[in-house]
């Protein structure tokens, strides 16, 4: 199979690095790589490494990197791809699904969150879109869905065991995924519930926040497991009123992805809240990440959409307010322990 993935970043390098192994049981690959920086894929063809975001893994001899070309030119050169996989944050899959909008081959992004544009005074739009969404705008046509679940880039690439869920409403793009990655070290379940998958993949990110606020302040396991159990609830009541069906959040996408990304020491959107409960700025968190955590750039969209749907989420109510500088770690901590009493 042929297999381009678009974005260097950890996560499409370290998909591009196993797709690119051979392994028992899968058929040799031809992967390429592109990068948008021309400068860092020269780079990577030099070194067989990403020195900026994955420099602890060598990249297979048969891993092709190129640089991106201007999106004018992406329908000539995917023309003869059979899997196209889009490894760009949230903020750039609207452009590349819109450059794509004439492709045959099955597409499938990577990015997890709800899209946010500046709207008047910088916020955030309140109708941020779920990538299935996006692509419903602007390139319906495309045979498209989505893949993700608990998966951290590093292990990925080392070929540690890990399972993924493959999305869509489309079988012919479940069954690509499956051919091009399913293998002895990776999974691959298939599912059409694509707005449950999403909405996991997007909420866990806000909830990662909280937890690690919560460790940041030495709370401890009660209150991590509380916080992980609760967060797993207004996780489910924003998925179902957006459509998805519940036992999606008891599987790969939900409780996977947020048990993985709220206690991982890899997850960046915890170390986010881990920063602030020591008493750094936001600004100073992000910036020491050097990656993108995509919990900060959607919790508003998270919360602003939840809102308009009448859907109670006081986790990440919490975790906006602290991002935003209404709220200390302290108060969005006592603000969530004095809620009323209820059922389960």
């Amino acid at each position: 199979m042929k297999i381009d993935v678009i974005g260097a970043g950890a996560w499409g390098t370290a998909l591009a690095i196993h797709a690119a192994r051979t392994a028992p049981g899968r058929p040799a690959h031809t992967v390429r790589l592109w990068a948008r920086d021309a400068a860092q894929a020269q780079g990577m063809q030099a070194t067989r490494v990403n020195a900026r975001y994955l420099d602890a893994v060598a990249l297979p001899e048969a891993l092709q990197v190129d640089a991106l070309p201007a999106a004018g030119a992406w329908p000539a050169v995917f023309a003869h791809s059979e899997l196209l996989i889009i490894a760009t944050p949230m903020a750039g899959l609207r452009a590349a699904l819109a450059a794509l909008r004439g492709l045959e081959a099955p597409v499938a992004w990577l990015c997890k969150g709800f899209e946010s544009h500046p709207a008047g005074g910088g916020a955030p739009e309140v109708d941020g879109r779920l990538g299935h969404e996006i692509q419903a705008e602007v390139a319906p046509a495309l045979r498209a869905g989505v893949l993700s679940g608990p998966s951290f880039a590093l292990e990925v690439a080392r070929g540690q065991p890990t399972a993924l869920v493959a999305a869509s409403a489309h079988a012919s793009v479940r069954d690509a995924l499956v051919a091009a990655l399913h293998g002895p070290s990776l999974r691959v379940y298939a599912s059409d519930d694509v707005v449950g998958v999403e909405v996991g993949g997007a909420v866990k990110n806000v909830l990662a926040i909280a937890t690690g606020l919560c460790d940041g302040l030495a709370l401890g396991l009660n209150a991590r497991a509380a916080l992980i159990t609760r967060g797993l609830a207004e996780m489910t009541r924003l998925g179902l009123a957006l459509g998805a069906r519940t036992e999606t959040f008891m599987g790969l996408s939900g409780l996977g992805d947020l048990v993985l990304t709220a206690t991982g020491d890899l997850s960046r959107n915890r170390r986010v809240g881990l920063l602030l409960a020591q008493g750094q700025s936001l600004a100073q968190a992000v910036a020491s990440l050097g990656h993108v955590a995509e919990g900060v750039a959607c919790a508003h969209t998270v919360v602003r959409r939840a809102r308009a749907l009448g859907v109670d989420m006081p986790i990440s109510e919490g975790v906006v307010d602290l991002l935003e500088g209404r709220r200390t770690p302290a108060e969005v901590l006592a603000a969530l322990m004095a809620r009323d009493p209820k059922g389960e």
